[in-house]
């Protein structure tokens, strides 16, 4: 009898470890858990204008809001947006403080040996912007001066190579954009598309610079792992480049279309 209950103890705890296992592994699945959860989170820095900004009734909105928003919305689930510091977007990513980066970042090497991308959602350059009057004929006539970069974009290299003197940081385009106005720096490297916004606001004495310095793919940016996340948004945002749905966010806050290169 004694061994008989010991088998039915030992059969019994196998069954729940097992039992317990199987409902693991099934949430740790990243879209099964969202799925649960009826809710993804995405995040962008609050600070870049069209893209993620906070309006005058102190909303967030933009293009990356509203692509975010219908992304979820074909998940079936609920969008739930994150603002964070660019600086440390990534880490937080990383540890599991939101579900996926929906804030115009670009997809580069270095980014992609600690993240995986989905397929582009837009395309975009690396625009020098100055004062208007100052007497740069183009990004070389830069070298030696001071540029400012929003922390963690890829735009503080493009500065470098520029060879600025000094490179400063800042939280947002909001600010870069401002101390470029009031005359802090000589020059401030931001997205083409955030530079003619900035223009067409009136809120800036700044103009643009030359070309761009060079093109970038922007997308969104998923934890290594998340193949099932990232297969599906991939699927969502194929469709949304094909039946319109992409190009016409864009003209909404762009009056241009960014998502065909």
């Amino acid at each position: 009898m004694r061994t008989l209950s010991r088998c039915l103890v030992v059969c019994t705890t196998m069954l729940i470890l097992f039992a317990l296992n199987g409902c693991s592994e099934e949430n740790t699945d990243p879209l099964a858990r969202i799925k649960d959860a009826k809710e993804i989170s995405f995040a962008m820095s609050g600070g870049y204008p069209p893209f993620n900004f906070y309006n005058s009734d102190n909303r967030l909105v933009g293009f990356d809001v509203d692509v975010a928003r219908e992304v979820a919305q074909r998940l079936g689930v609920k969008f739930k947006p994150v603002t964070t510091e660019w600086s440390g977007i990534i880490e937080g990513l990383r540890s599991g403080t939101y579900d996926g980066i929906l804030g115009s970042m670009a997809v580069t090497q270095e980014r992609l040996k600690v993240v995986n991308f989905s397929t582009p959602y837009y395309y975009s350059g690396a625009q020098v912007m100055i004062k208007n009057g100052a007497p740069y004929k183009g990004a070389a006539d830069l070298k030696g001066k001071t540029l400012g970069v929003v922390t963690g974009t890829t735009f503080a290299e493009d500065a470098a190579k520029l060879g600025a003197d000094d490179v400063k940081l800042y939280k947002d385009d909001t600010q870069t954009l401002m101390e470029l106005n009031s005359g802090v720096v000589d020059g401030v490297i931001t997205d083409r598309v955030v530079g003619v916004n900035a223009i067409n606001s009136g809120k800036f004495d700044i103009g643009m610079l030359g070309s761009p310095l060079r093109s970038e793919d922007i997308a969104v940016a998923f934890r290594k792992g998340d193949d099932s996340l990232l297969n599906r948004v991939n699927e969502i945002l194929t469709a949304m480049h094909e039946d319109g749905t992409l190009s016409a966010l864009s003209r909404k806050w762009l009056k241009a279309d960014i998502t065909v290169r």
